[in-house]
């Protein structure tokens, strides 16, 4: 009977790593699920075979071209839009950018946005998954979301976007895309081996650098928001956490390291309250409103970008 158990869990295990409806059940332990998390860490390694595949120009501006778009899927959709509704957009809109998001291998939309919905409830107290003054910093960078606890979808915590049928799909098999972009790059850097040889790529190297590269890259600048942006940094709001203002987690980011900011007021558009606080994922969604493809970006209240004391 334990064998026959533990075999069931292992498969459950396994077969999560496609279908995250396996990995649904409350109360699941907060510790690290080791084979779970079997390809979070092998992209890591990954990256390592740069050594073998080699750089070339257009590797490189892949690399940085995917990182630039992906990050902006995530801060701009992901967080403002799904986890905050700081604008409003299409439903085609907001299928396109959930795609987008869903590229940087950060799991689904609501998965992430109820988190992070949580995560501001509780911010900095007993309940915060990733709080580095609850559970250090190291737990608060990634341990959390590759804990048992941490891998349903709290959907009662975003039912305004649960309703959309696609987004559920999108959040139940969040492995797809990720695993197309991957097969494309691929695909593309043949081609372009045999079409374009003075571009001195291939199909490794545009995966290597274009997707493993770059991902881990996204990964870890976002990560760092929930680690760095709660320990290293300025408070000009004397808010009920740890949230700090953090220049170079903010130029890394597109704005995101503004993150006292944020947390002083988690409704806006913007996180650079300031002129000079470079917020270039506020200002891209100000393009995207120029063109009418977003629309009702929610600002700062003048009262809250002068107030100094406790939210």
């Amino acid at each position: 009977m334990v064998a026959a158990a533990r075999r069931s869990t292992a498969w459950r295990q396994l077969a999560a790593w496609f279908d995250n409806a396996a990995a649904v059940a409350e109360g699941e332990p907060e510790r690290i699920d080791w084979l779970r998390v079997v390809p979070f860490i092998g992209l890591h390694l990954s990256c390592v075979a740069v050594l073998w595949v080699g750089a070339s120009a257009a590797a490189v501006a892949v690399a940085v071209a995917l990182y630039a778009l992906r990050m902006f899927a995530v801060t701009a959709f992901y967080h403002r839009y799904f986890a905050h509704r700081a604008f409003k957009t299409s439903r085609a809109l907001q299928l396109l950018f959930a795609l987008l998001g869903a590229s940087a291998v950060q799991r689904g939309p609501l998965w992430w946005a109820a988190h992070h919905r949580h995560h501001h409830a509780h911010s900095d107290r007993p309940g915060d998954a990733h709080s580095p003054r609850m559970h250090g910093f190291l737990w608060s960078h990634m341990g959390w979301f590759l804990a048992r606890a941490s891998f349903r979808t709290r959907l009662e915590l975003i039912p305004d976007f649960a309703v959309y049928p696609e987004l559920r799909w999108l959040d139940r098999f969040d492995a797809v895309v990720p695993a197309l972009l991957a097969a494309g790059l691929f695909a593309a850097g043949a081609v372009l081996e045999r079409t374009a040889p003075a571009l001195q790529t291939n199909g490794w190297q545009l995966l290597v650098w274009g997707f493993a590269v770059s991902t881990v890259a996204v990964w870890h600048a976002t990560f760092a928001v929930n680690s760095l942006a709660h320990t290293v940094g300025n408070r000009r709001f004397a808010t009920r956490d740890d949230s700090r203002n953090n220049l170079a987690l903010a130029l890394l980011t597109f704005g995101e390291g503004w993150h006292n900011n944020h947390h002083r007021y988690p409704a806006a558009a913007r996180q650079g309250f300031r002129w000079w606080e470079l917020d270039l994922t506020y200002y891209l969604l100000r393009a995207l409103a120029a063109l009418g493809l977003v629309w009702e970006l929610r600002p700062v209240p003048a009262a809250i970008r002068t107030a100094r004391g406790r939210a």
